[in-house]
C-alpha cells in the first residue's frame, strides 16, 4: 500500500512547512513519497521545501501556470499506485489515508476516495457560501466529483487517460470526475475529515478580481472546450447548472442592449436599463439577507458570465502531453 501524496504550490511559503510536515506523517505508517508540484513560486517556497525529504518538481517554460498543470506534473513524476492530491495551504488529517486506501482496496469500482475539507478561514462572502455543510462539496457517499483533493487509484487515472487538464484554469476536478465516470469508475466521500484549509481571506471583490486576472474564472469555457465533441460532453450541460444562470444572464444583457439601441428616447432607455439592474440587485438582496450581498452577487455573475467565451475560445494543448519541468530536489530513493 503505497502513496504518492502530490502538493500543488505557488508561492505557498506561509504554510508549506507545515503541509509537508502533515503529509510526512500522514506516510508514517504507509510506504509512499511527497512530490511538490510547483507551478513557478517566486517566493522562498522551493527554499522551505528542499528542506524536507521530497520531491519538487517545477513548471519550465513553455509551461506556464494553471489550476490543471501541477496536479498532472506531480501525476507525472509520482510512481506508486495510490496518488493523494493535496493543495499548499492544507493539512491531512491524521489517518485519512489509511482509511481511503482500505476504502480501494475494499471496493474496487471505486477510483477515488476523498472527506471533508475543513475550511479555517472564512472572511468573505464568497467562502462563506462554499463552506456549508450541507452543500454539494460536503455530501458523504457516493459524489459526481472529488473537490478539494483526495485519494486516487493509479490505474483509474491511467484508463482515463491523465490525472488533470494542463488547459483548465479551474474545474478541473468536475473534468477528471467526468473521465472517470464516462469510464465506469465511481467517487466516494467518507464521511470524516480529509483536511484542514486555509484558504484566502481576501475581501470578496478582491478575490474576484484576481481570479479574473489568474484566468480561474475562464474555468467552465474551458471545461466546456475540453468536452466538446467528447461522449459524456451533454452530461456535463446536464451538470452545471450555473449554465443556466449564464445564458439569463446573455439574455439580460441583450434585452439591455436592445432597449438602448432601439428605443428612440435614450434617457427613458437608461432609466429602463438601470431599473431593471436595480429590480435583480434588490430581489436577490432580498433573498439572501443584506444589499451586500445582492449587489456583489450579481456582479459576481457579470464576470462569470463574461469569463466563459474567453475560456470557451484559448487554444489547448494536448492534455497528456508531458509537461516541460526540471526536478529541483529529490531525496534518496529506496524500492517501491
Amino acid at each position: 500500500m503505497a502513496v504518492s501524496i502530490i502538493i500543488k504550490t505557488l508561492n505557498e511559503e506561509k504554510r508549506i512547512a507545515a503541509t509537508i510536515e502533515s503529509a510526512l506523517a500522514a506516510l508514517a505508517a504507509l510506504q509512499g513519497e511527497v512530490i511538490i508540484a510547483d507551478s513557478g513560486s517566486s517566493d522562498r517556497t522551493i527554499e522551505i521545501a528542499s528542506g524536507y525529504p521530497v520531491v519538487i518538481a517545477q513548471i519550465v517554460p513553455p509551461a506556464r501556470p494553471s489550476c490543471g498543470i501541477g496536479p498532472q506534473l506531480g501525476f507525472q513524476h509520482s510512481r506508486h499506485e495510490y496518488i493523494c492530491l493535496i493543495d499548499g495551504d492544507m493539512l491531512v488529517d491524521p489517518g485519512f489515508l489509511d482509511a481511503a486506501v482500505h476504502f480501494l482496496i475494499e471496493n474496487p469500482a471505486v477510483a477515488g476516495v476523498t472527506g471533508h475539507v475543513e475550511e479555517m478561514q472564512v472572511s468573505n462572502l464568497e467562502y462563506a457560501r462554499r463552506v456549508q455543510r450541507n452543500g454539494p462539496e460536503s455530501r458523504t457517499g457516493p459524489i459526481d466529483r472529488m473537490n478539494g483533493g483526495g485519494l486516487y487509484r493509479r490505474s483509474a487515472i491511467e484508463q482515463a487517460g491523465y490525472l488533470s487538464d494542463r488547459n483548465l484554469h479551474g474545474h478541473e476536478e468536475i473534468d477528471l470526475g467526468i473521465r472517470l465516470r464516462s469510464g465506469g469508475w465511481k467517487l466516494h466521500r467518507l464521511d470524516r475529515r480529509f483536511v484542514e484549509h486555509f484558504g484566502h481571506t481576501l475581501n470578496s471583490y478582491r478575490l474576484l478580481t484576481r481570479r479574473w486576472k489568474n484566468k480561474y474564472l475562464h474555468g467552465v469555457g474551458e471545461l466546456l472546450r475540453a468536452s466538446l465533441g467528447k461522449p459524456y460532453f451533454f452530461q456535463l450541460l446536464r451538470e452545471l447548472p450555473e449554465l443556466k444562470l449564464w445564458s439569463a444572464v446573455y439574455l439580460w444583457w441583450g434585452l439591455s442592449i436592445a432597449i438602448l439601441l432601439f428605443l428612440p428616447d435614450k434617457a427613458l432607455a437608461l432609466g429602463l436599463v438601470l431599473a431593471l439592474f436595480a429590480g435583480i440587485v434588490g430581489l436577490m438582496s432580498l433573498r439572501k439577507g443584506g444589499l451586500g450581498m445582492g449587489l456583489y452577487i450579481v456582479i459576481a455573475w457579470f464576470f462569470h458570465a463574461a469569463a466563459l467565451p474567453v475560456g470557451f475560445l484559448r487554444r489547448r494543448q494536448p492534455p497528456a502531453a508531458p509537461i516541460e519541468s526540471r526536478i529541483i530536489h529529490e531525496p534518496a530513493r529506496t524500492a517501491a
